[in-house]
């Protein structure tokens, strides 16, 4: 990809080599295989920089075109999916969704030692989009209830999204709607919701609407025999290799299309997606999203008793995180700053005020070989420092 002379859109060349150093600090203690940074700003790529490896018992190093899992960053784009079907008329924000979901009329929330409570009320659009329709995951380990998706393994990539509803339908809620923010499969829910309205396939509505538009070459929910050279090796925390046995088999379409973390991209498609959010919903002359929209899709929706959990200072959006406050938050940004990452360490955010989006992908889950999480020192609020102390205009 073409990059302009940092100085030209207001950051400094000297200052931005600090971002190496940070970068090949991780590398070199072994947090990280390899990284892919990239930082625009004012609609041009000024830093876009590989490092380490993308296999390293092959010894490939990470390369511009590298593919990776980018997991729950496919989460803005199905919320986008959806918004445009909004847009479109299709149903309203607080509408509930047991009218296009049948099996929702019938859930019930986990009560710890009692029976189940029916809903005080029905999960709408609106909860599902911003985390708070009282979904969970297994891998947060807080309620009995993540322990219940684990036992129906609920990220089966053989399921397809029909029957996948089920299953999770068959589940308890973990609280009321509307009460709390957690995070959850909402998401994949949306992503059902995608198939359901628009009457297509979800692979076939991102496929048509948003990544031939946008000309997102290399985002798919797998990747093909062509380009599987390219896409990186998944590693544990030790860089031992994850394999698809853990991870599944992103070499083979999968049955079950995970809104809510399925896709595969290059951080090239993924900056177009970001491009065209700091265009208010247009890239190129190709709009997805009226500006309005986007507005309020990265607006916080969150009351103050809703704290987004291990996100200091941020609210939250529909499938966006919201900076409400740098100084909670401990990071050099600015107020309505948005973004999210991915459960193998990619992550992105824009920053409308600065005119700015940087994107790091990387390909590690910090977990040990039994798949216990590990804990891991966070490089992310570090890579916001060593970009911001770069601006200088």
């Amino acid at each position: 990809m073409d990059t302009t002379v940092p100085e030209k859109v207001g950051l400094d060349s000297g200052r931005l080599k600090r971002l190496d150093a940070l970068v090949h600090r991780y590398i070199d203690a072994g947090e990280v295989p390899g990284v892919l940074m990239l930082v625009a700003r004012r609609g041009q790529v000024a830093y876009w920089k590989c490092f380490g490896m993308m296999d390293i018992e092959q010894q490939r190093p990470t390369q511009a075109d590298t593919i990776y899992r980018i997991y729950s960053m496919t989460k803005p784009i199905v919320s986008v999916a959806l918004l445009m079907l909004y847009e479109e008329g299709y149903f309203f924000l607080d509408e509930p969704v047991d009218a296009y979901i049948p099996e929702f009329r019938d859930l019930r929330v986990y009560i710890e030692g009692g029976e189940p409570q029916p809903l005080q009320r029905p999960i709408t659009f609106h909860h599902l989009l911003t985390h708070t329709a009282g979904l969970t995951y297994d891998f947060l380990k807080t309620s009995p209830v993540d322990t219940l998706y684990e036992q129906a393994n609920l990220r089966d990539r053989d399921v397809p999204l029909r029957d996948w509803i089920k299953k999770l339908a068959a589940l308890p809620l973990v609280n009321q709607p509307g009460t709390v923010w957690r995070y959850s499969m909402a998401t994949d829910v949306v992503g059902y919701l995608v198939e359901v309205l628009s009457g297509m396939p979800l692979d076939a509505f991102l496929q048509t609407r948003i990544f031939e538009p946008l000309g997102m070459i290399d985002t798919s929910f797998y990747v093909p025999p062509e380009k599987a050279d390219r896409l990186a090796t998944l590693y544990g925390s030790g860089l031992w290799v994850i394999g698809p046995e853990y991870a599944g088999d992103y070499t083979q379409p999968p049955r079950w299309l995970s809104g809510g973390g399925g896709l595969v991209s290059t951080a090239a498609d993924y900056l177009r997606f970001c491009q065209m959010l700091l265009g208010g919903g247009a890239l190129n002359g190709v709009r997805l999203l009226g500006r309005k929209t986007v507005a309020y899709m990265t607006t916080n929706h969150l009351r103050p008793d809703m704290p987004v959990v291990d996100h200091p200072g941020y609210g939250f959006g529909l499938g966006v995180d919201v900076l409400l406050d740098p100084v909670a938050a401990g990071r050099l940004a600015s107020v309505g700053e948005f973004g999210w990452g991915g459960a193998a360490y990619t992550h992105f955010w824009i920053d409308p005020a600065e005119d700015l989006i940087a994107i790091k992908m990387s390909q590690i889950m910090h977990r040990d070989p039994e798949g216990v999480a590990v804990p891991f020192r966070d490089m992310h609020t570090e890579l916001r420092t060593a970009v911001y102390q770069a601006l200088v205009d």
